[in-house]
């Protein structure tokens, strides 16, 4: 298998509210080949998509179960403290659920999480010790 992930798929309750939260709240540009049911948000390299809940476990064939930490996190990668901080506020008053305020952490860096309106954990984070490129893109 290529070390390469093209697609993540986030299940939602609201489609339609999601939808907006990450379009007009976030600003993020909807693809074209969205279609009803299905939201793509091309992100550099990868796409963020966004379908029913009850459709993804349906298909995956699996049930729905919640849980507080599923293990998982989505990172974005700001290019300064002042990022993170203004990122958090802004998702803050879209409804977002801030886990954890921004701050000084171990690997000395700057960071907080918040979770979205469907609960999907997001990092918010700034590296001293990472570059990004004129694209954005990590380069490790």
């Amino acid at each position: 298998m290529r070390q390469k992930l093209n697609l993540i798929t986030l299940g939602v309750d609201d489609f339609e509210k999601s939808s907006d939260f990450y379009e007009n709240g976030l600003g993020w540009k909807k693809s074209e080949k969205s279609m009803d049911g299905f939201a793509l948000f091309p992100l550099g390299g990868i796409t963020l998509a966004l379908h029913p809940r009850h459709e993804l476990a349906a298909d995956t064939t699996l049930q729905y179960n919640p849980t507080e930490f599923s293990g998982l996190t989505i990172s974005y990668n700001a290019k300064s403290e002042q990022e993170v901080d203004d990122v958090l506020k802004q998702v803050s008053k879209l409804g977002a659920t801030i886990i954890k305020p921004a701050q000084k952490v171990f690997w000395g860096g700057y960071s907080g999480y918040f979770k979205d309106l469907d609960g999907h954990l997001f990092e918010v984070a700034y590296n001293p010790f990472w570059e990004l490129d004129e694209n954005d893109n990590l380069k490790l």
